[in-house]
């Protein structure tokens, strides 16, 4: 199956995919190279897998589908819904404008957000809020008998549930972190403040010094 891989070279300057190659059906795999930040697509499909490298994320007007699993280093976003055959993750949070579904598990690094319902054939884990409008079902995965499917694998663990009815799984709320780099999130760089201080420059050998009002 060949596999597409979009580099920094396929964007513009607002990070949207403007390469030769139609993504919104593919016929295999799509790897998004690392450090390129959120993505932007009109809509993106693969039959096979999806994947954004570390330091990238996906972002989508539409939906986002693929075959296989959807794995992304940041965020992954979608203004309709987000569907993959096996499992979806994402390295930061996953939204969704409708519904989202995975054939195994999805888990995120924060929150996870959804229009619609949420359905997992494994487990869903998330760090932060869970907020789906309607309906939670996780561990219904149909290759399994109900003695062979095992607690952990139908468990739905999050920060807290802000809403949706968990129709099928055990809900497990862990609470929200207080800190920021509990969660792995960058703390945001301070500003530095020159007012009031004093500076020098010097030029053509003569140094002149101010204060910064």
């Amino acid at each position: 199956m060949e596999t597409l891989l979009i580099t920094k070279k396929d964007l513009n300057e607002k990070n949207e995919y403007v390469g030769k190659t139609d993504v919104s059906n593919f016929n295999g795999n799509i790897e998004i190279s690392e450090s390129l930040g959120r993505v932007v697509f009109k809509s993106i499909s693969a039959k096979g897998y999806l994947l954004a490298k570390a330091g990238s994320g996906i972002k989508a007007g539409s939906g986002i589908k693929a075959g296989w699993g959807i794995e992304a280093g940041s965020g992954i976003e979608a203004g309709w819904g987000i569907e993959a055959g096996s499992g979806i993750e994402a390295g930061w949070g996953i939204e969704a404008g409708w519904g989202i579904e995975a054939g195994w598990g999805i888990e995120a690094g924060l929150g996870i957000e959804a229009g619609w319902g949420i359905e997992a054939g494994l487990s869903i884990t998330c760090k932060l809020s869970l907020s789906i409008t309607k309906r939670i079902f996780a561990g219904i995965a149909t290759w399994l008998s109900s003695k062979e499917i095992k607690d952990e694998q139908k468990t739905i663990t999050c920060g807290k549930l802000e809403s949706g009815d968990v129709c099928f799984g055990i809900l497990k709320e862990i609470g929200i972190p207080e800190e920021k780099k509990e969660i792995g999130i960058p703390e945001e760089k301070k500003e530095i403040s020159l007012s009031g201080k004093e500076v020098s420059v010097t030029i053509d050998g003569k140094t002149y010094c101010a204060i910064i009002k």
